[in-house]
């Protein structure tokens, strides 16, 4: 007991931590840039736009333009994006019983890059108004339904099943964005950018399309938690335990794959977020989901922030942060993979 209890103590420390931190590197975040603002004028503005307008006469038009409607929403989309992406590795994670899983596996995110890279093209070549993020969720949503049908027809909505769809609809997917590149000729930068992951440009427009699918996916996903630990265990053991194996298992694929496809629909590919997060935090709180999903949210966020700063500061253009997470999620997932093995 004391040791669960030592468990638990050190999540909610952990997790107040991870939030204040959160918190402190939001303000810092939106303050970096080439117009240079002190984060207590930051904190001031922010302040004054919730719950005190009249404040806002104290600070530059100028000023307040940029924190509110440029700086805060793209790193409130670093935020969220790279909570949702944590709290949906931990989920898929335990749910296919594979420590290799992350958000991406079931294709999803590839559905989501289909979508946005017909959208571009569309777009760019045929002077379209297609809306990038819509049709991007749309065709994201699509990919998971054929891989929930690949797998049903294949034997059943057992780990093995979902894995070999996902890889299946991937392939697939892989192709046609290959093909659309090839057609989109001199335009293929953009493309390619996106699915790059970055968050410049997000707008309150995103946030509004973020916030609630991620929270809602988040909460529900961590209301499943109890049933998720007992069917790490089989699902022949979690039944006897009187878990409802089918329903729990679509919930929370459901769940996940709606957080992966909002969070790619709006920041494009952004890897190793929903993988190494997770890992980090089994290492220090076990694998108890009902600490874990919460705490890989917090922690996933305020990692995605530090690194979207990062591809902010480096170098003289902009980096797009999907790289940088790669560059430093590898060397570090390679790490973990060989202290497995010693």
């Amino acid at each position: 007991m004391g040791g669960i209890s030592g468990k638990w103590s050190l999540a909610l420390t952990l997790g107040m931590v991870l939030i204040a931190l959160a918190a402190l590197v939001m303000v810092i975040s939106v303050s970096l840039g080439a117009m240079r603002i002190p984060p207590g004028r930051v904190a001031g503005i922010m302040w004054a736009k919730l719950a005190n307008p009249p404040a806002l006469s104290l600070y530059k038009a100028n000023e307040i333009a940029v924190v509110w409607e440029i700086r805060l929403p793209r790193t409130l989309a670093g935020l969220i994006v790279g909570a949702g992406l944590a709290a949906a590795g931990a989920v898929f994670q335990s749910l296919l019983n594979n420590p290799l899983a992350d958000p991406y596996t079931l294709g999803v995110s590839t559905g989501a890059a289909f979508g946005a890279s017909l959208a571009i093209y569309m777009n760019l070549a045929y002077g379209a108004r297609i809306p990038t993020v819509s049709t991007a969720f749309i065709c994201a949503a699509a990919a998971l339904l054929a891989v929930l049908f690949l797998a049903e027809r294949g034997g059943g909505l057992v780990a093995s099943n979902l894995i070999v769809a996902g890889m299946i609809v991937s392939a697939i997917l892989s192709s046609a964005i290959s093909f659309i590149r090839m057609l989109a000729g001199e335009n293929v930068g953009a493309i390619v950018t996106w699915m790059m992951g970055s968050l410049t440009s997000r707008s309150w427009a995103d946030i509004a399309t973020l916030a609630p699918i991620t929270a809602i996916g988040v909460f529900v996903a961590w209301l499943f938690s109890n049933e998720l630990d007992l069917m790490t265990l089989g699902d022949r053991s979690a039944a006897s335990l009187g878990v409802s194996v089918r329903r729990a298992r679509l919930t929370l694929l459901l769940c996940g794959a709606a957080i992966t496809a909002v969070c790619v629909a709006v920041s494009g590919v952004i890897g190793f977020v929903g993988l190494i997060v997770p890992h980090m935090l089994r290492m220090a709180v076990g694998s108890v989901n009902r600490r874990l999903i919460p705490l890989s949210a917090a922690a996933g966020g305020l990692l995605l922030m530090l690194a979207d700063d990062a591809a902010r500061l480096i170098g003289r253009g902009e980096t797009p942060v999907g790289v940088l997470t790669t560059l430093l999620g590898g060397p570090f997932f390679l790490y973990l993979f060989l202290k497995r093995k010693t």
